[in-house]
């Protein structure tokens, strides 16, 4: 082969490879290419961690939604995490996670005990905020607590009971959880309205676990205990649509008169049903939404009003809401 074909083939084979090459390259890019990545990721302004209670509990979700909206529109990217059942032991670990992660503020449920008091102490010295929401730890350094007064909402409870009522109560109380301050407040309120009213006492208290089974089965067993039990009142979110299906598990002459507490849209399907009478409404939306603009002004300022009460009031049968 002399020099020439030689040549030749050598720059057709070349040019051969450098199209196959460029058309691997293009139906490459085309195959792989998703729309967006050749752009940086955004930049945010700070980074918050909201800790919920549980995932799947539609109270936080509210606060959740509205938190997340309001950490958008302010260049804030808001993290949200939270087991899927409600487990204060696994809350503390990932709060010490994001603490080691050096988030830039943490927003969570007041919880009981040294743990919580010691891990909100270690993010002050770290240099990370700690905002309480929904239920408040007033003895820890967290900087400000964003929720409803939880002392006086149990209280409108109890005035509630004695205006719509007449004769003797007997008052089956449904809570939470004992060991969260908020709940010890809604109960201490509810108690200190119908303290000096001879016709009403507290005959008993049971835990739900924050479960609607578990309040029903709270309802139930109460009940079964307690025959002249004639009212009841659910201090936590699930609390009043357990005490219906435990009221209605078990047979008696006359419906007790019910208050739950908070607007879940099941509760407000239940109150139109007339089988609540009243419900204590929070607006979760509204504490997602200042606890986001309380840590902004905290990040910027250093200093916000250390107790900060969002709305509550009593929703009865035949009222509607916004």
């Amino acid at each position: 082969m002399n020099n020439r074909k030689k040549t030749g083939l050598l720059t057709g084979g070349g040019i051969l490879f450098a199209v196959c090459f460029l058309l691997m390259l293009y139906f490459g890019k085309e195959t792989f290419y998703v729309e967006g990545t050749e752009q940086n990721s955004p930049s945010y302004d700070s980074h918050i961690v909201l800790l919920t209670e549980e995932t799947g509990n539609e109270y936080w979700q509210m606060i959740e939604q509205s938190a997340k909206q309001t950490a958008s529109n302010h260049d804030i990217y808001l993290e949200s995490i939270g087991p899927k059942k409600a487990d204060p032991d696994e809350v503390l670990r990932t709060m010490d996670q994001m603490i080691a992660a050096d988030v830039d503020g943490i927003i969570t449920q007041g919880l009981p005990g040294p743990r919580f008091r010691d891990l909100v102490a270690k993010a002050e010295e770290n240099g990370i905020p700690v905002l309480t929401v929904d239920s408040d730890m007033p003895d820890s350094e967290r900087r400000a607590y964003i929720g409803t007064d939880n002392y006086n909402s149990g209280k409108l409870a109890g005035e509630e009971l004695l205006r719509a009522t007449e004769g003797d109560q007997h008052v089956g109380i449904i809570t939470g959880n004992l060991e969260s301050l908020n709940q010890q407040e809604r109960i201490e309120g509810f108690e200190a309205a119908v303290e000096n009213v001879e016709r009403v006492d507290v005959v008993d208290i049971r835990e739900s676990n924050i479960t609607e089974v578990g309040a029903a089965q709270a309802a139930y067993s109460m009940m079964k205990q307690h025959s002249n039990i004639n009212a009841l009142f659910g201090t936590s979110a699930l609390d009043g649509i357990g005490m219906v299906q435990g009221v209605e598990d078990i047979t008696v002459w006359e419906r007790p008169y019910m208050i739950a507490f908070d607007i879940l849209p099941e509760t407000l399907t239940l109150l139109e049903e007339e089988k609540i009478d009243a419900t204590i409404a929070q607006y979760p939306e509204k504490m997602g939404e200042k606890a986001v603009k309380t840590m902004i002004e905290l990040l910027e300022t250093g200093y916000v009003a250390p107790r900060q009460h969002t709305e509550t009031d009593v929703i009865r049968q035949g009222d509607t809401t916004s």
